[in-house]
């Protein structure tokens, strides 16, 4: 869910609610990208049913309906484009070859979520379902007093950017209190992990709820 810059233009992955439509053009890509890395780490397989989205959450469940033949799919999300105007999904080969757009090479279509993490919304509760972002944090110390928690804290509160913001959150550790420090605001743990390189914190740890 981290912003990434293509072409100096910045995009946001967003999250999606089951039945959420789109209409626009569709696109595929397949030899030259077949055995290479997608966005989300897997190996790309044009023979698999899979396409690539700008802002869709990955593993993302999506309804392709070509409109110009009536011919439908189902494919998972695990990769980012395209990145040409007008076009709103980059179908895998063997996707493309199931609506019939491969010889043309685009395709009117409405695009329709269906569900989230691989898993498509069967049961009414499930197509209620908001594409759901793990939360991340960094611990940036750990204090059996409360008031070098606070100053840790203040200190942190000081020079973030706004997305981020600082809590403390109060446990125990070997059956002792202990006042942790962490900053929260993190959509991934790639994102958090940046922060830390960035920010000199190579020594904090992360944690995901």
């Amino acid at each position: 869910m981290r912003s990434y810059v293509i072409a100096g233009k910045r995009y946001q992955p967003s999250l999606a609610k089951v039945g959420n439509n789109y209409r626009g053009i569709a696109s595929w890509y397949g030899p030259n990208f077949h055995a290479k890395k997608t966005s989300n780490g897997e190996i790309y397989n044009m023979y698999a049913m899979t396409a690539a989205h700008k802002t869709l959450p990955m593993n993302t469940m999506v309804q392709v309906d070509n409109m110009e033949n009536g011919k439908s799919i189902v494919v998972r999300i695990n990769d980012r484009g395209p990145f040409v105007t007008g076009r709103i999904i980059d179908l895998s080969n063997k996707a493309a070859h199931k609506i019939d757009m491969v010889k043309k090479g685009t395709a009117k279509i409405k695009l329709t979520v269906l569900g989230f993490n691989a898993k498509i919304a069967r049961t009414a509760q499930e197509k209620q379902e908001t594409a759901t972002v793990g939360k991340y944090y960094v611990q940036v110390g750990a204090f059996t007093r409360y008031a070098g928690a606070q100053i840790t804290k203040d200190k942190f509160g000081m020079i973030l950017e706004d997305n981020y913001s600082v809590v403390i959150k109060k446990g125990y550790f070997n059956g002792n209190p202990i006042n942790r420090v962490w900053i929260s605001g993190f959509r991934s743990e790639e994102e958090a992990r940046d922060f830390k390189a960035n920010n000199g914190l190579n020594t904090s740890m992360i944690i995901a709820e």
